[in-house]
């Protein structure tokens, strides 16, 4: 039989893969790459389900510490929020399970590989980039894009098929991750129409203003409320805690790598309070030529990351000006959550550049006389000057 792979997630558009590839005879191989957010149970009955529906085997690849250390690290160093809005949640973690995917795929001999992308979103160049670079030898298939299916489509067919799913559910395609959950269905393929409540895997439980502190060590969370953890874990720690206050949803409009515009629901709450935080705290602790440098480098990283170019060698040099930037990013940020939001209360740093040695802004200074601030904005009004006596000759 014809050995192939599927990269599987259990949901919709995999599932049909799964089975369509099945009944023509393939001998199909489900793979899911853990890159967060699934508990054991969870993996367990995705893997009985791949199985119910025609895969042969399945294999669960625990890829959350490698996407943290290769992809989300950096997205924290970088402030990165595609569109001043994304914070990649998809995106980012589509490079690091491609990789996986494909390298099991080499592991066990398969001559094809599978994934169940529309041919209208980015999720098929990523995959296909990255299955192309590694292993061009290998033949991609796609069902959903080739046969240009519809949700409803791939509903019937598996209905007649005899496969059981929640097909309520199944009008939203929800992916899930460490850094952050899509959302997206008919309400994202307008432009005028929000998601509504239900179609959040996360709703409000928690309506008391909590109050947390995130330390950062060279700019990694290292822990909540002092309490020490690694970095990935602290993210779902975090998430597990401001979840509950429906912080960080959003609705993303973007221009996608094929050139058309795109809409998507998000939740990304550890996200959103972890950007947000280490930026308040790099403002403390960086000087001002770091912060302008780093917003281009950081924005041109999540471009290339976003469609599809992480192995690229400029991304390699992208992410060691981000490490060396984070030399001194070390303290504790405060932050109070409320139902549907988060207030950055302020930080504390060894490191803080608002040193009261030399003045307080707007109060008074410490370093400097009257006649040198005078002096110094004399000189500074220079240019302007010329170029006005110039303007008005």
């Amino acid at each position: 039989m014809k050995k192939v792979v599927i990269a599987y997630s259990g949901g919709l558009d995999t599932s049909y893969c799964a089975k369509s590839l099945s009944n023509e005879g393939f001998e199909v191989h489900a793979v899911s790459v853990n890159t967060g957010g699934f508990s054991k149970e969870e993996v367990q009955k995705i893997g009985d389900n791949a199985k119910k529906i025609g895969a042969t085997t399945y294999k669960n690849i625990d890829a959350v510490s490698s996407f943290y250390t290769k992809v989300v690290k950096y997205l924290i160093f970088g402030n990165v929020l595609k569109n001043n809005t994304y914070p990649l949640s998809v995106s980012a973690e589509r490079i690091v399970q491609a990789i996986e995917i494909i390298n099991y795929a080499k592991e066990i001999g398969a001559k094809y590989i599978a994934h169940g992308s529309t041919g209208a979103g980015n999720d098929q160049v990523r995959f296909d980039m990255i299955f192309q670079i590694i292993a061009p030898e290998i033949e991609i298939i796609t069902p959903i894009r080739d046969k240009q299916l519809s949700r409803q489509e791939e509903i019937d067919y598996l209905k007649e098929n005899g496969v059981e799913m929640n097909w309520e559910k199944s009008k939203y395609s929800v992916n899930k991750g460490l850094w952050g959950t899509s959302v997206g269905g008919a309400e994202t393929l307008t432009s005028n129409e929000p998601l509504p409540e239900s179609a959040f895997p996360s709703q409000l439980s928690e309506k008391e203003i909590g109050k947390i502190s995130l330390s950062f060590t060279k700019g990694e969370l290292t822990a909540i409320n002092d309490k020490e953890n690694s970095p990935e874990n602290n993210i779902q720690i975090l998430e597990e805690i401001a979840k509950k206050y429906a912080i960080g949803r959003d609705i993303h409009v973007g221009d996608t790598i094929i050139g058309i515009k795109g809409r998507v629901g998000f939740e990304a709450a550890a996200a959103s309070i972890i950007i947000k935080s280490h930026h308040l705290l790099e403002k403390h602790t960086l000087s001002k030529w770091q912060l302008q440098h780093k917003d281009y480098v950081a924005n041109w990283y999540g471009t290339h990351l976003h469609e599809g170019q992480y192995l690229d060698p400029v991304m390699r040099d992208f992410e060691a000006l981000l490490q060396s930037s984070q030399e001194r990013v070390t303290g504790k940020v405060f932050v109070s959550l409320h139902p549907y939001r988060f207030v950055l209360d302020g930080i504390s740093s060894a490191y803080d550049l608002m040193n009261s040695n030399f003045g307080n802004y707007g109060e008074e200074n410490k370093a400097w006389t009257a006649n040198d601030a005078k002096g110094f904005i004399k000189i500074l009004s220079n240019a302007g000057k010329i170029y006005q006596s110039v303007e008005n000759n």
